[in-house]
């Protein structure tokens, strides 16, 4: 059994995990279009592509895929999830069983405002959303939402042109910089993690790990401490085996005056799984026995409350003379 992973990048933990989790049963195969990405080191081997949006990356992934002989593909950054579950009959076609949700799902889990619209129709607690900044005036002027809110891109991840505004002057300002943007309600209470998984051949949530966020940073998680409620359990389950996910799902979660409020979904893993895994929510084990035919076992909330996670930096040192320097 052999896995690639998709544009590693600085995502070493996850290529260790599954190195060790394999074991002597295959190997780990990496890909970056940059070779200083440093997760790319800890795979078995490593390939150097072009950018996703080059028009022969996939064929250049389908080649690799025969190559090594690829058993199973996830990508750890979100444009290259579409790519994925959008061609996923190409790589079934090799044998290869793409690691992600289908295509529709993906796509509105990146489209915040369709992310909205189904979980209003759920009926499931979520910030409110308005598509325009005319539907959000006429909100304000009728009383439905105050100041402060979100302003952020339809479409986005890492935090990236995400600001919290607290006047008209404000939005009209950056309408004029950025396209396709809308407005949220600014959620103001406790942030809370979950990562996910759901089986890829029964379709039953087999993992749930949640933590309380302390500190953000880039739109990750830099602190957080485990964190256990059966009722939010409850919630998560229903909600991504309705939906019909597949794999690794990280969700962002307020609470507000008791209520859980479902906030992003990102069907990958999230910058914060190092400690679910740290904690028992072995996500690399479970990917590996679904490639091998098996359905995983139920294992929700089976770690400690109490644990906490603090990322910190490090570096990778490497010499790379002779080597032409792909940034």
């Amino acid at each position: 059994m052999n896995i690639l992973i998709l544009s590693a990048g600085t995502r070493d933990k996850v290529v260790q995990y599954f190195k060790k989790e394999l074991g002597d049963q295959g190997r780990i195969i990496a890909t970056d279009c940059s070779n200083l990405a440093p997760a790319v080191y800890e795979a078995d081997a490593f390939y150097l592509v072009p950018r996703i949006t080059a028009p022969d990356y996939l064929d250049v992934i389908l080649d690799i895929c025969k190559k090594e002989q690829i058993t199973g593909v996830f990508s750890l950054i979100d444009p290259e999830l579409s790519l994925l579950a959008k061609e996923r009959d190409k790589f079934l076609a090799l044998g290869v069983t793409p690691i992600v949700s289908d295509y529709e799902l993906v796509e509105t889990c990146f489209d915040k405002y369709k992310m909205f619209e189904m979980l209003q129709r759920m009926q499931i607690p979520t910030a409110k959303c308005y598509a325009d900044k005319e539907s959000f005036y006429q909100a304000e002027a009728a009383g439905e939402i105050s100041y402060p809110v979100f302003v952020k891109p339809v479409r986005g991840s890492a935090s990236i042109h995400i600001n919290k505004v607290g006047s008209k002057k404000e939005i009209e300002v950056l309408c004029d910089l950025y396209d396709d943007l809308m407005i949220q309600e600014y959620m103001d209470g406790q942030e809370y993690g979950a990562d996910v998984y759901v089986d890829m051949l029964s379709g039953k949530c087999t993992d749930i790990f949640v933590k309380k966020k302390i500190k953000m940073r880039a739109g990750e998680t830099d602190k957080s401490v485990s964190y256990k409620d059966a009722a939010l359990f409850g919630i998560l389950r229903d909600f991504v085996e309705k939906c019909g996910f597949r794999g690794m799902i990280d969700i962002d979660i307020f609470m507000i005056d008791g209520v859980y409020y479902i906030s992003e979904v990102n069907p990958r893993f999230g910058g914060g799984y190092p400690h679910a895994y740290a904690c028992g929510a072995n996500m690399p084990a479970a990917v590996i026995r679904n490639l091998a035919g098996q359905e995983n076992e139920v294992r929700i909330g089976e770690y400690a409350e109490g644990i906490c996670m603090m990322k910190y930096n490090e570096v990778m040192i490497r010499d790379m003379s002779g080597t032409e320097i792909v940034p």
